[in-house]
């Protein structure tokens, strides 16, 4: 297992995180990315609920991974009645990966969530994206819902 941190984002990490979430985002025009990370980092996470960005920091100080979480007022297959913590992004770098840093950023987020009261935490993943399904089900998550989405030109 790799030896790493997890702590909150701060301005500093603006590079590094930057570069992963283009790796997970990789159709999100990178401007907008951008964008959307400064206000984060300068402002907090955008909407009325709170979130937050977390790192993954090893001993040397480069970011090994992130996961953005946030409360939503309610995620498919959850108690409606109570808001629920919600993984918006979730990313380990290649060469970290199986070492226990997304867990650790899994087991950070669930620990914020808990802290503002959910008791549920939820995700999704891509349909295709079978090494994010098995991940989130290395970690206890269950699959409540598969959807498929359709679109027509008109």
């Amino acid at each position: 297992m790799t030896s790493a941190r997890v702590r909150a984002a701060q301005p500093a990490d603006r590079d590094e995180l930057a570069k992963m979430r283009r790796l997970l985002w990789p159709n999100a025009a990178a401007e907008e990315q951008l964008k959307e990370l400064d206000d984060a980092l300068r402002n907090g996470m955008p909407g009325t609920l709170p979130g937050v960005i977390l790192v993954s920091q090893c001993e040397g100080g480069a970011l090994l991974g992130f996961l953005e979480v946030g409360l939503r007022s309610h995620a498919d297959g959850c108690d409606p009645t109570r808001p629920v913590g919600y993984v918006e992004g979730w990313f380990v770098l290649e060469a970290f990966r199986d070492q226990g840093v997304g867990k650790g950023l899994m087991r950070a987020a669930e620990d914020w969530a808990r802290a503002l009261g959910s008791v549920e935490m939820a995700s999704d993943a891509l349909i295709d994206n079978e090494g994010s399904q098995s991940a989130h089900a290395a970690l206890g998550f269950e699959v409540v819902d598969r959807c498929v989405h359709f679109r027509k030109r008109l």
